[in-house]
């Protein structure tokens, strides 16, 4: 099986098992590897890694697909920063666009700190994944916006106030 089956397979996979979810998590000042862990007012986990090389500690049990996800959403940022998020995350996260579910913030000095509401939504999942494999067929970022758009737009939440490309 060649690497691009077996990563949409094990995209779809952890779609399907992760669903968005309101899960609180405890407030923690847990460090992991020296980074503090920050719980937003919607419960979110965010921790601060000195790159996008290093992953979150609160990944460290997650399936790998998740792990890989997440390391490719940092490696494309440009493409998910103009990519809407149809999970509600707008609204509730303040979320702007699909990158914000994974990372909330990169910073000059290239480290990040990252955010995990993408393991608690497989719409996060899902629309990150498609853009990343679009994108890496050949699709143009305009293109992969409009399907993305039109194949959230029934049944889904409101899209993030990601301007259009």
């Amino acid at each position: 099986m060649n690497l691009r089956v077996l990563t949409i397979a094990g995209l779809v996979l952890s779609a399907l098992l992760s669903g968005c979810s309101e899960e609180n998590n405890e407030e923690s000042s847990d460090n992991h590897e020296g980074h503090v862990h920050e719980t937003t007012e919607s419960g979110d986990v965010r921790e601060e890694t000195s790159s996008y090389e290093q992953l979150p500690g609160f990944l460290d049990e997650k399936p790998e697909d998740m792990q890989n996800i997440y390391a490719a959403v940092a490696q494309n940022k440009d493409l998910l920063e103009n990519i809407p998020c149809y999970c509600g995350c707008g609204e509730t996260a303040g979320h702007r666009d699909n990158y914000d579910c994974f990372v909330h913030e990169s910073r000059e000095d290239e480290s990040l700190v990252w955010d995990d509401h993408g393991t608690k939504c497989g719409v996060c999942l899902e629309i990150a994944a498609q853009a990343i494999v679009d994108h890496q067929d050949g699709k143009s970022v305009k293109e992969i916006r409009e399907d993305i758009d039109k194949q959230y737009e029934d049944g889904y939440a409101e899209p993030t106030p990601t301007p259009e490309v």
